[in-house]
């Protein structure tokens, strides 16, 4: 599936003043950086591999959004409810324990940077929860962004780029 990294209900963004003492890094991803192709739309589009250090709290979530999208911000990936003791996620996999939840696309799936024009920012953020969430994978993308905002105590984020020639 190609997505077009746009839409007609943009997604809402996670409202949180959370403390940004969690560290993002990834072995595929230097932020500040060009994503690389396999992870795109225009590649494999399979997650990257991700890595996270901080204050572990109740459960992890995962975002990825794209804030330059023409219609709003789009959301490519969440995943919540992240099992307390994982701090890292391999390239493809969905992090232990977690749920995934209705994206952007209408996918409860990873959705690849894919932007229609232009070069856009692809924030890979995790969120450390003080408590698991009650949502299933059928739950609603609004549900899950409101539930991590309301939950959040901590946050990192790496930031990587993509243009399509």
């Amino acid at each position: 599936m190609v997505t077009t990294g746009c839409s007609d209900d943009p997604a809402p963004e996670v409202r949180t003043d959370a403390a940004s003492t969690i560290t993002v890094s990834s072995e595929a991803l230097a932020d500040g950086h060009d994503i690389p192709r396999r992870f795109t739309c225009d590649g494999e589009e399979v997650s990257p591999p991700l890595a996270w250090s901080g204050e572990t709290g109740k459960a992890w979530a995962l975002v990825v959004d794209d804030p330059d999208a023409p219609g709003g911000t789009y959301v490519h990936w969440v995943v919540v409810d992240i099992a307390p003791g994982t701090m890292s996620v391999g390239t493809g996999d969905v992090p232990a324990g977690g749920v995934q939840i209705v994206n952007s696309s209408g996918d409860a799936a990873y959705a690849g940077p894919c932007p229609p024009n232009g070069e856009h920012r692809y924030r890979f953020t995790i969120y450390g929860l003080d408590a698991a969430t009650p949502l299933s994978s059928g739950a609603s993308l609004n549900d899950a962004l409101d539930q991590i905002s309301d939950h959040a105590t901590s946050i990192g984020t790496l930031i990587v780029t993509y243009s399509r020639s």
